[in-house]
């Protein structure tokens, strides 16, 4: 396992081009916090057993919200083949590899290095071609690079600077290409469940793995989204059911977690 200093000195690797701004979307503790238990990514009932649980809905969605934009058949083989498809905060890889298994030609970034690393070998073990990068999407931004989908899943409420977050990502997606964006509502009933039951309660979640003052509602993140050249197409919400021990589309309810998709004209 790495210490939290080694995820720490990751994090000042980012050498931004010369004449670029040095602002960063950065959030050391955050990534101390993932590198941390950077091994555990793959682990379906381990520390990340959550994400595991709704990576289903989480793919489904993508998957089909894409494909209705793009007139693409979502139950076809390889319904992403030929989209170029970038994972922000990619993590270990949970939703690389299946948007690489649908036909994407797949980017992950991440800002912790052993969570780079993890995904790697992973990759290589599956047999599954995919770009992992140690690097934020604002330097990625600044190299003019873009992709037909970009991921920001799970990663909106860890970051530094939302609106430079939001800017560079909305910088990375191709011209008629689209953005995918979960998250947490900050809500009475969010903090209710998603910090206090699911961290201290539930212990569904390490304690202090997320701030609820950094939890994004709705309407802010369409505002982010459309000063920043996306149309948002559709929020749903996401929630958890116990009788059955798994997760489900919930449309109307987006009062803790919730899917966003948006377009660039």
């Amino acid at each position: 396992m790495t210490s939290d200093a080694d995820a720490q000195t990751a994090t000042t690797r980012h050498d931004a081009p010369p004449g670029t701004h040095a602002a960063n979307t950065v959030s050391e503790d955050e990534v101390a916090r993932f590198t941390a238990i950077a091994e555990s990514w793959w682990d379906a009932k381990g520390k990340f057993r959550p994400l595991h649980q709704i990576n289903p809905v989480r793919i489904a969605y993508i998957r089909d919200h894409v494909c209705a934009r793009l007139g693409r058949d979502p139950l076809a083989p390889h319904p992403l083949e030929g989209l170029t498809l970038l994972d922000i905060g990619s993590g270990g890889g949970l939703l690389c590899e299946p948007m690489r298994r649908l036909g994407a030609r797949v980017t992950g970034i991440d800002a912790g290095e052993r969570n780079v690393a993890v995904a790697k070998i992973h990759a290589e073990q599956s047999g599954l071609d995919i770009d992992y990068r140690h690097i934020p999407p604002e330097i990625l931004a600044q190299s003019g690079e873009t992709f037909d989908v970009v991921l920001n899943m799970e990663v909106v409420e860890h970051v530094s600077d939302l609106d430079l977050f939001i800017e560079s990502s909305a910088a990375l997606v191709k011209p008629g290409g689209a953005m995918v964006v979960t998250t947490l509502n900050r809500t009475l009933k969010s903090l209710a469940l998603a910090k206090i039951g699911a961290e201290y309660l539930l212990r569904w979640l390490p304690p202090g793995t997320h701030d609820w003052r950094k939890f994004v509602k709705p309407s802010e993140l369409a505002h982010l989204l459309r000063v920043h050249g996306l149309i948002l197409d559709d929020l749903s919400g996401m929630a958890y059911g116990a009788m059955k021990d798994e997760w489900f589309l919930s449309p109307n309810d987006l009062a803790v977690n919730y899917l966003a998709f948006a377009h660039k004209p």
